[in-house]
């Protein structure tokens, strides 16, 4: 990685491909959404470019401070932006702070490692933000300059303006770039920053980079709150964190190489659970889709696992190989990746597309496990038992599954047992329309399929609380009447043979009382869909229902009742109706009837469903296991600190 120590960034390496175009039109676009999501991805692109700088060696320290009128600054003390005139006659950073894809990533040799490779982050920034300021420490001046967005006389708009010249205002010995914004809550449906969320991304970025120094800083409240991350083992430490709680079967492994400028981290641990997990990065950037890198990965240690166990004798010539899912049973890993020139397969940098990624990253892994097996003979045979019991008890569930579903195929076949009484299916076969509720309790699942739309709608009723999948072996899920059902009536199977494409229904909703007991039923629902079918959280799939809390009514010649999903709505519900208004308070579901529940909590038009998303594997891993692990102390404090919900409307 000392390619970089070579590297220029002047006027010269400011690449202008293309003008800023309707960023505010369509947003959605350029940072996924204008919700919390696409609010903070307005953060993280310009810490990425402070990034970007300490990936080039340049940079020692990321500061992001949130202020109480909303903004937000982010300082870095890397090279600092080049403040000269650029080709096109105005200075750089008016350049690349109104001008898409401009910027020292394109090709001009102002980096060999960027994360933000799109180059679209400063000025998107800028066109969603009512104002920016620059702030640049370089050849001991200070440089600052103004953006805002602005409307003329005339009602014109002007996007991102330079309201202010590139000025000189004072002297400096250090170098770096300060970039401070305001968001603009017309676009924004929330404009006020998380800190927990940039906390952990803070806590990850410092796992990643171990000689990057991150300071958050919060002005917002009575008093400042200030945090530091720092971590010298870097990925081994991230493992030690992700992994905490869990029963460990040997010591953090860590092994790195560099091949054609890409450079490869991997650290892992076995515990003793029973799914896999691999949090995969490039260039710092957290590639949730997985990509090429992660393909490579899973190729190199399948292969190598394999070749060892026969070569030790462990898997016998008449043995069929281990599988990639047996291998990594209870496998937690972070890979890690630097390299030049990236493709990304979206915005929004979720998954890798680079091809020789895949090969570099085999061969890296493929060379270095093979040593550490050699190596670590112990430890290399504890691994292959535990995949060849894995082996054993995946062939004996394949054979429950198949008496479960019946052998299609064979005219022999058993005939498929009934489903669970508690199930209601609905009339139409229509995947792209059906919706699946997991109703808690005999009363409400029965107001349910009463309430319901029986032409799309199925109804299962939930007997008692579900097993926690966290600490339960998958025989154990399986042989699980409630759990059994929720796979049969699926149709998606589980595991490695999970496809969503023979999923029955559109949308999967946990629908429970809004009470602790009904909380409880839900993470340990959603537990189960984290550990074993990611697949319908990624595809969208799987909601929570919001049943009301209060329903506010007024007897009279002019009778009225407002339903409130909060005590906010039941103030203003309340206030409009004035005096004499009665309200009711719903401890449970099966408080309803079957008119209310369904304008409330299940018609498609009026409903509020919260959609059950997977933005950070790492930090939902770590979360599952706080939360339904067998420490009660972490899990109580996480609890208290930040359980909330945010409702929002049904798509």
């Amino acid at each position: 990685m000392k390619e970089a120590d070579t590297l220029t960034y002047t006027e010269e390496d400011i690449q202008v491909l293309e003008g800023l175009i309707a960023v505010r039109k369509r947003p959605g676009m350029y940072i996924g959404s204008t919700g919390t999501r696409g609010l903070h991805h307005l953060l993280w692109e310009i810490v990425d470019n402070a990034k970007d700088e300490a990936l080039g060696g340049y940079n020692d320290r990321i500061i992001v401070t949130l202020y109480k009128d909303g903004s937000v600054s982010v300082e870095d003390h890397g090279r600092g932006i080049p403040t000269g005139m650029h080709k096109t006659g105005r200075p750089v950073p008016e350049v690349i702070f109104t001008t898409l894809h401009a910027g020292g990533k394109f090709g001009g040799g102002g980096y060999l490692k960027s994360g933000g490779l799109h180059g679209v982050g400063a000025s998107v920034v800028v066109a969603l933000s009512r104002w920016l300021e620059v702030e640049i420490h370089r050849d001991g001046l200070i440089h600052k300059q103004r953006f805002e967005y602005v409307v003329d006389e005339a009602g014109v708009e002007h996007v991102g303006k330079p309201v202010t010249e590139l000025t000189v205002v004072g002297n400096t010995k250090r170098t770096g770039t300060t970039v401070t914004f305001l968001p603009d809550e017309r676009i924004f449906s929330t404009t006020k920053f998380d800190y927990e969320l940039i906390r952990e991304r803070f806590r990850e970025t410092a796992f990643l980079l171990k000689k990057l120094r991150l300071v958050l800083i919060d002005k917002r409240g009575p008093e400042t709150k200030r945090e530091e991350f720092y971590f010298e083992d870097g990925l081994k430490s991230y493992v030690d964190y992700l992994n905490e709680g869990k029963q460990t079967l040997h010591p953090i492994v860590y092994f790195d190489g560099e091949k054609d400028n890409v450079y490869v981290e991997l650290a892992f641990q076995y515990n003793d659970g029973y799914s896999e997990t691999l949090v995969s990065y490039v260039n710092s950037i957290p590639t949730t889709d997985g990509g090429t890198h992660v393909t490579g990965f899973r190729n190199a240690t399948t292969r190598i696992f394999n070749e060892y166990a026969r070569r030790k004798g462990l898997l016998k010539d008449k043995d069929s190989n281990l599988t990639g899912n047996d291998l990594r049973e209870g496998f937690l890993g972070v890979l890690s990746l630097q390299m030049a020139d990236v493709q990304f397969e979206s915005q929004t940098k979720d998954k890798l597309g680079n091809e020789e990624a895949r090969t570099i990253v085999e061969q890296i892994i493929a060379e270095k496990l093979n040593y550490f097996l050699e190596e670590n003979p112990e430890i290399g045979k504890l691994l292959i038992e535990k995949a060849i019991r894995s082996a054993e008890i995946r062939e004996e569930l394949r054979k429950q599954r198949e008496a479960l579903r019946g052998d299609k195929k064979s005219k022999n076949a058993k005939k498929r047992r009934s489903i669970s009484e508690k199930f209601a299916p609905p009339q139409y076969k229509d995947p792209k329309r059906n919706e699946l509720f997991l109703v808690e309790g005999d009363s409400a699942g029965g107001s349910a399929k009463q309430a319901r739309n029986s032409e799309f709608q199925a109804i299962f009723g939930l007997k008692g609380k579900p097993l926690n999948t966290e600490k339960a072996k998958l025989s154990d899920i399986l042989s699980n009447e409630e759990f059994r059902t929720i796979l049969e009536v699926l149709e998606t199977d589980i595991g490695e043979e999970f496809s969503i494409e023979h999923c029955a229904f559109d949308k999967i909703i946990i629908m429970s009382d809004a009470d602790v007991d009904g909380s409880h039923i839900q993470t340990l629902l959603l537990t189960f869909f984290f550990r074993y079918m990611q697949g319908l959280i990624a595809a969208g799939k799987l909601y929570i229902a919001q049943p009301p809390l209060y329903q506010v009514k007024k007897e009279g010649k002019k009778a009225e009742s407002v339903y409130c999903w909060n005590d906010y709505e039941l103030e203003q519900a309340l206030k409009k109706l004035g005096r004499g208004a009665e309200i009711q308070r719903y401890k449970g579901l099966g408080e309803m009837n079957p008119d209310q529940l369904w304008e409330t909590t299940m018609n498609p038009e009026t409903r509020k469903l919260i959609k059950v998303s997977l933005q950070d594997l790492a930090q939902s891993e770590k979360l599952v296991t706080v939360l339904m692990g067998d420490k009660v102390p972490p899990r109580r404090e996480w609890i208290e600190n930040h359980v909330t919900f945010e409702v929002g409307e049904d798509e």
